[in-house]
Parts: structure tokens; sequence; C-alpha cells
């Protein structure tokens, strides 16, 4: 997947993308998510299974519906990162608690090997390493590919992960 040129033959970046629902129909809302986000501008080339998985920072609420991306986009981060806020409002029409429940969330995890560090996006997503939600279904279709801060492939990521979230697969 990611080599060192950050854009492929065709002028293509490819990021990885984090979907979580835990409102409504939440596999309706992933369907959904992906619909809106596939444009002449980005495309899903590969999609996880999707996941039951145990909410993490606010544990009072319903359980999350997660999946994992990877796409192919013409968009550089922060116009991705666009895009993805513009799905998100598309589809989640209540204010949401931090943390809290939602219709919808779209995440940027990676995109190619960059690192982007700004006041708006940053680029791999934070927490990514420390999320067994995100890592499960990461090391799933991309479970060899390099961390581009940490060094280590996601599949060894999660084995060390020390989130004890529950995470199962659903689909």
């Amino acid at each position: 997947m990611f080599d060192s040129n950050p854009l492929n033959k065709k002028g293509l970046s490819q990021s990885v993308l984090c979907l979580g629902s835990n409102l409504g129909d939440k596999r309706f809302q992933l369907k959904q998510a992906i619909k809106l986000l596939e444009s002449d501008k980005v495309r899903v080339i590969q999609s996880s299974s999707i996941y039951l998985t145990e909410p993490v920072d606010y544990p009072n609420q319903d359980w999350f519906f997660n999946q994992v991306l990877v796409v192919e986009t013409q968009l550089l981060p922060h116009c991705l990162l666009t895009h993805c806020l513009q799905v998100e409002k598309s589809l989640s029409s209540k204010h949401r608690l931090p943390k809290g429940p939602r219709v919808i969330d779209v995440d940027i995890l990676l995109y190619e090997n960059q690192i982007v560090t700004d006041q708006k996006l940053t680029i791999p997503h934070p927490k990514f390493h420390l999320r067994r939600f995100a890592l499960t279904p990461a090391a799933e279709i991309v479970g060899g590919i390099l961390h581009p801060v940490l060094g280590k492939s996601i599949s060894n990521l999660l084995t060390h992960c020390k989130d004890r979230a529950e995470v199962v697969q659903v689909v």
C-alpha cells in the first residue's frame, strides 16, 4: 500500500478512514456514509468487516459499529478532512457531545506516509495506536503497513494495545 511516493501513478493518494456510529440504524449509517464519501475525488478501494465496539471515553452510551476504509483520493489531507466533516454534517442533524453518541463519525487515521500536525488536523490520528476499535478493523485490511510516527505495523500495534475494550466482528 503506502510506498515512499505519496502519489501513485494515477495522481491519487491513499488514506485510511475510520467510521463509527451508535445512534439509529448503525449499519445503515455506515452504508450511507460510504455512499456520501464516494465522489469524483474519493473512491473506496477496500473496506473492513463491521465491528461492534464498546464505547471508550464516554461509557454510558450504546455500543458502536465501526468500520475502516482504504480510499483513493485526489484530495489533499485538509480537503479530505473537509469532505469527511461534510459527510458527518449531512447525516447528523443533532449537535453531539464530545466522545458521546453520534449518528456518524468519520476520522482520518492515515494519509499515505504523511505526518500532519496543525490546529485543524493531526495525521496519523493521535489516538489511533491506542484504540482497539480502530486498530482491529485496520489490521484486518492494512495490518502490514507501518505507522509513520511509531514505525510499527498496524498488526503489531494491535497486538501490544493496552486498550481492553471489547471489539466483536459482526460482518
